[in-house]
Protein backbone atom coordinates (compact mmCIF):
# COMPACT_ATOMS: atom_id res chain seq x y z
CA UNK A 1 0.00 0.00 0.00
CA UNK A 2 1.48 3.34 -1.09
CA UNK A 3 1.62 6.20 1.35
CA UNK A 4 -0.17 9.34 0.12
CA UNK A 5 1.81 12.28 1.46
CA UNK A 6 1.48 15.16 -0.99
CA UNK A 7 -1.10 16.97 1.15
CA UNK A 8 1.55 17.77 3.77
CA UNK A 9 3.99 19.01 1.12
CA UNK A 10 6.16 15.89 1.11
CA UNK A 11 6.39 12.95 -1.26
CA UNK A 12 6.87 9.30 -0.37
CA UNK A 13 9.68 7.34 -1.99
CA UNK A 14 7.14 5.14 -3.82
CA UNK A 15 5.35 8.19 -5.20
CA UNK A 16 8.69 9.72 -6.18
CA UNK A 17 9.52 6.66 -8.29
CA UNK A 18 6.12 6.74 -9.98
CA UNK A 19 6.24 10.49 -10.58
CA UNK A 20 9.82 10.49 -11.91
CA UNK A 21 9.10 7.76 -14.45
CA UNK A 22 5.88 9.51 -15.48
CA UNK A 23 7.71 12.84 -15.83
CA UNK A 24 10.13 11.27 -18.30
CA UNK A 25 7.29 9.82 -20.38
CA UNK A 26 5.19 12.98 -20.31
CA UNK A 27 8.16 15.24 -21.07
CA UNK A 28 8.94 13.19 -24.16
CA UNK A 29 5.38 13.45 -25.49
CA UNK A 30 4.97 17.13 -24.52
CA UNK A 31 8.26 18.38 -25.92
CA UNK A 32 9.99 17.25 -29.06
CA UNK A 33 12.56 20.06 -29.33
CA UNK A 34 14.45 19.82 -26.03
CA UNK A 35 16.50 17.00 -24.54
CA UNK A 36 14.53 14.32 -22.76
CA UNK A 37 14.80 13.44 -19.09
CA UNK A 38 16.17 9.96 -18.45
CA UNK A 39 14.95 7.77 -15.59
CA UNK A 40 17.86 6.23 -13.68
CA UNK A 41 16.56 3.98 -10.91
CA UNK A 42 18.94 3.13 -8.12
CA UNK A 43 18.01 0.86 -5.24
CA UNK A 44 20.41 2.46 -2.77
CA UNK A 45 19.73 6.11 -3.52
CA UNK A 46 16.96 7.07 -5.93
CA UNK A 47 18.54 9.37 -8.47
CA UNK A 48 15.36 9.95 -10.37
CA UNK A 49 15.85 11.73 -13.62
CA UNK A 50 18.74 13.27 -15.50
CA UNK A 51 18.62 16.10 -18.03
CA UNK A 52 21.27 17.90 -20.11
CA UNK A 53 20.78 21.45 -21.41
CA UNK A 54 22.96 24.13 -22.99
CA UNK A 55 22.62 27.80 -22.06
CA UNK A 56 23.72 30.07 -24.89
CA UNK A 57 26.14 32.79 -23.84
CA UNK A 58 29.45 34.04 -25.19
CA UNK A 59 30.83 30.67 -24.14
CA UNK A 60 28.58 27.62 -24.29
CA UNK A 61 27.76 26.34 -20.83
CA UNK A 62 26.31 22.86 -20.53
CA UNK A 63 24.36 21.76 -17.48
CA UNK A 64 23.35 18.38 -16.21
CA UNK A 65 20.32 18.32 -13.95
CA UNK A 66 19.45 15.43 -11.68
CA UNK A 67 16.38 15.08 -9.52
CA UNK A 68 17.10 12.98 -6.47
CA UNK A 69 14.94 12.04 -3.53
CA UNK A 70 15.83 13.38 -0.08
CA UNK A 71 14.97 10.89 2.63
CA UNK A 72 15.56 13.60 5.25
CA UNK A 73 13.14 16.12 3.77
CA UNK A 74 10.91 13.63 1.91
CA UNK A 75 11.01 15.86 -1.15
CA UNK A 76 12.77 15.94 -4.51
CA UNK A 77 16.06 17.82 -4.75
CA UNK A 78 17.46 19.40 -7.89
CA UNK A 79 21.18 18.77 -8.34
CA UNK A 80 23.06 20.44 -11.18
CA UNK A 81 26.54 20.54 -12.56
CA UNK A 82 27.74 23.08 -15.10
CA UNK A 83 30.70 22.87 -17.39
CA UNK A 84 32.23 24.79 -20.25
CA UNK A 85 32.23 23.29 -23.71
CA UNK A 86 35.79 22.04 -23.10
CA UNK A 87 34.63 20.07 -20.04
CA UNK A 88 35.99 22.42 -17.36
CA UNK A 89 33.55 22.66 -14.42
CA UNK A 90 31.84 25.97 -13.73
CA UNK A 91 32.23 27.64 -10.36
CA UNK A 92 29.38 29.49 -8.67
CA UNK A 93 30.47 32.79 -10.25
CA UNK A 94 30.16 31.30 -13.74
CA UNK A 95 26.81 29.73 -12.87
CA UNK A 96 25.51 33.05 -11.55
CA UNK A 97 26.00 34.57 -15.01
CA UNK A 98 23.48 32.04 -16.39
CA UNK A 99 20.90 32.46 -13.62
CA UNK A 100 17.78 34.60 -14.08
CA UNK A 101 17.91 37.97 -12.30
CA UNK A 102 15.32 37.02 -9.66
CA UNK A 103 17.44 34.00 -8.71
CA UNK A 104 20.53 36.16 -8.36
CA UNK A 105 18.66 38.41 -5.93
CA UNK A 106 17.61 35.41 -3.85
CA UNK A 107 21.12 33.98 -3.99
CA UNK A 108 22.59 37.23 -2.66
CA UNK A 109 20.05 37.31 0.18
CA UNK A 110 20.37 33.67 1.24
CA UNK A 111 23.66 32.46 -0.16
CA UNK A 112 24.01 29.47 2.17
CA UNK A 113 20.46 28.14 1.90
CA UNK A 114 19.48 28.62 -1.73
CA UNK A 115 22.30 27.05 -3.77
CA UNK A 116 24.78 24.87 -1.98
CA UNK A 117 27.69 22.73 -3.11
CA UNK A 118 27.19 19.17 -1.85
CA UNK A 119 28.38 15.72 -2.76
CA UNK A 120 25.98 14.19 -5.24
CA UNK A 121 24.23 11.33 -3.40
CA UNK A 122 25.10 8.78 -6.07
CA UNK A 123 28.07 10.14 -8.00
CA UNK A 124 29.93 11.24 -4.85
CA UNK A 125 31.31 14.32 -6.57
CA UNK A 126 30.57 17.96 -5.77
CA UNK A 127 27.41 19.18 -7.48
CA UNK A 128 25.34 22.26 -6.78
CA UNK A 129 21.88 21.73 -5.41
CA UNK A 130 18.85 23.83 -4.63
CA UNK A 131 18.52 23.24 -0.93
CA UNK A 132 15.24 21.47 -0.02
CA UNK A 133 14.79 22.97 3.47
CA UNK A 134 11.56 24.87 2.70
CA UNK A 135 10.22 22.65 -0.06
CA UNK A 136 7.49 20.85 1.90
CA UNK A 137 6.04 24.16 3.16
CA UNK A 138 5.78 25.86 -0.22
CA UNK A 139 4.65 22.65 -1.94
CA UNK A 140 1.84 22.24 0.60
CA UNK A 141 0.71 25.80 -0.19
CA UNK A 142 1.15 25.35 -3.93
CA UNK A 143 -0.87 22.14 -4.08
CA UNK A 144 -3.55 23.13 -1.57
CA UNK A 145 -5.66 24.67 -4.33
CA UNK A 146 -5.50 21.63 -6.62
CA UNK A 147 -5.69 18.71 -4.20
CA UNK A 148 -8.15 15.97 -4.88
CA UNK A 149 -9.22 13.21 -2.53
CA UNK A 150 -6.29 11.17 -3.84
CA UNK A 151 -3.52 13.62 -4.71
CA UNK A 152 -1.50 12.73 -7.79
CA UNK A 153 2.24 12.33 -7.27
CA UNK A 154 2.86 13.38 -10.87
CA UNK A 155 1.20 16.73 -10.15
CA UNK A 156 3.58 17.13 -7.22
CA UNK A 157 6.74 16.55 -9.25
CA UNK A 158 5.65 18.64 -12.25
CA UNK A 159 4.55 21.49 -9.96
CA UNK A 160 7.81 21.27 -8.02
CA UNK A 161 9.90 21.29 -11.21
CA UNK A 162 7.97 24.25 -12.61
CA UNK A 163 9.07 26.27 -9.55
CA UNK A 164 12.63 25.07 -8.93
CA UNK A 165 13.41 24.90 -12.64
CA UNK A 166 12.74 28.62 -12.94
CA UNK A 167 15.31 29.31 -10.23
CA UNK A 168 18.06 27.98 -12.50
CA UNK A 169 16.54 29.02 -15.83
CA UNK A 170 15.16 25.58 -16.65
CA UNK A 171 11.70 25.87 -18.18
CA UNK A 172 9.19 23.11 -18.61
CA UNK A 173 6.75 22.97 -21.52
CA UNK A 174 3.34 24.44 -20.68
CA UNK A 175 1.73 21.41 -22.31
CA UNK A 176 3.36 19.21 -19.67
CA UNK A 177 1.54 20.93 -16.82
CA UNK A 178 -1.72 21.06 -18.75
CA UNK A 179 -1.65 17.37 -19.69
CA UNK A 180 -0.56 16.37 -16.21
CA UNK A 181 -3.41 18.10 -14.43
CA UNK A 182 -6.00 16.99 -16.98
CA UNK A 183 -4.89 13.35 -17.16
CA UNK A 184 -4.17 12.83 -13.48
CA UNK A 185 -7.71 11.96 -12.38
CA UNK A 186 -8.08 9.23 -14.99
CA UNK A 187 -4.49 8.01 -14.78
CA UNK A 188 -3.22 4.93 -13.02
CA UNK A 189 -0.33 7.09 -11.80
CA UNK A 190 -2.40 8.71 -9.05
Amino acid sequence: MREQSTSDGTLSIDDFYIAAKALCERWKSANSTLSNWTWIPCKRIPIGVSYNVQFPSCVIHEYDFHIAYSFSYRTPVLYFHGRQSDGQPLDLGDIQKDLPEYSLKLLRESKWTFITLEDHPFLHRPWYMLHPCGTSEWMRLLLSGVQQENPCAVNYLVSWLSVVGQAVGLRIPASLTTSCFIDCSSSSIA
